[in-house]
């Protein structure tokens, strides 16, 4: 942390695991000041505490905000919790970073973004993949290829291990909005264009998962495929096949590369930050830092993951 004069204050709201992480990257920031938490759990936010000594804890959203006036609040509690913190945040003039998913299922986050509307809150949302170093150079690939692009994406979840980790039962019905998320918006950053359709080619059994299969359409030419493996091994993976390139994310924290006419797979270098910090999160981070300080940033607002979970309703046909 940076002493200069009139750092930017970020507050925060929850004391897990992710909220451990976003504090690591903030605190590294230049001219950033942790400037309070507030979390139903006291001893996890004296924890966080014991690391962060000038981090002041606070007993209500109300008093976060009048003690603190910080400029950015970070978000990151459970997701059945979304909602109500949302309701009570949105309330007061700061900028919102929230962790993924902004509510349960696409209802919950279509009524949070109306929600924010109302009350003119600026949400962004913590798509730490989008910041991942292998996703940054892909996109840089991309730049200069006209060609129509198919995306590729394998996913694979574990509902049963979700359950036995203590997860709610709701949650875990709804846990392609929780997790597959993660790997859907993939088709928001590579496809060009609108979302026309989607063609279901192997469906979605709640009550006897299986694989399932779709096909996505867009307004540009591109098209994605998506294959989600369900209580089954599989890695999670990102293929990105044009006329001149192909690339893929395996794991999804390394860029591999295959030049058109070649049967060689080059390695891309990934960015230490991404073996320092939980991959993407630092680079997140100063992207928050510029919206709260209204410089022009790269973070997805809250329409645009939304745009994400539209895609994750139409794959599983679920609201």
């Amino acid at each position: 942390m940076n002493s200069q004069l009139n750092p930017t204050k970020i507050a925060f709201i929850g004391a897990g695991y992710m909220a451990s992480e976003h504090l690591k990257a903030f605190y590294d920031l230049p001219n950033v000041h942790l400037s309070g938490i507030f979390t139903r759990t006291i001893d996890k936010a004296l924890a966080l505490k014991s690391v962060y000594p000038d981090l002041e804890i606070y007993d209500s959203i109300n008093s976060l905000y009048s003690k603190t006036k910080a400029d950015l609040v970070v978000i990151a509690v459970p997701e059945l919790a979304c909602l109500s913190v949302c309701e009570e945040a949105f309330i007061y003039p700061w900028k919102l970073l929230i962790e993924k998913p902004v509510g349960y299922n696409f209802s919950e986050a279509l009524k949070i973004e109306m929600l924010a509307n109302e009350l003119n809150s600026e949400v962004y949302v913590a798509l730490n993949r989008r910041f991942y170093s292998s996703t940054i150079q892909a996109i840089n690939k991309l730049k200069n290829l006209q060609s129509n692009r198919l995306i590729t994406i394998l996913d694979q979840e574990d509902a049963i291990g979700a359950l036995a980790s203590g997860q709610p039962e709701k949650v875990v019905k709804n846990w392609m909005y929780a997790n597959s998320l993660h790997l859907i918006d993939y088709f928001s950053m590579l496809c060009r264009g609108e979302h026309v359709t989607t063609k279901i080619i192997e469906p979605w059994e709640p009550k006897r998962p299986k694989p399932v299969m779709a096909k996505l359409i867009f307004s540009s030419g591109d098209i994605g495929i998506y294959q989600g493996i369900w209580n089954a091994p599989g890695p999670w993976s990102v293929a990105i096949s044009t006329e001149e390139l192909r690339m893929e994310l395996r794991p999804i924290e390394q860029l591999s590369l295959q030049q058109k006419g070649s049967r060689s797979i080059e390695m891309q270098a990934i960015d230490p930050l991404d073996n320092k910090y939980k991959p993407g999160i630092y680079r997140q981070a100063e992207e928050a830092v510029k919206a709260a300080r209204n410089i022009k940033n790269s973070l997805p607002m809250l329409e645009d993951a939304n745009r994400s979970m539209s895609l994750v309703s139409s794959i599983y046909q679920s609201q």
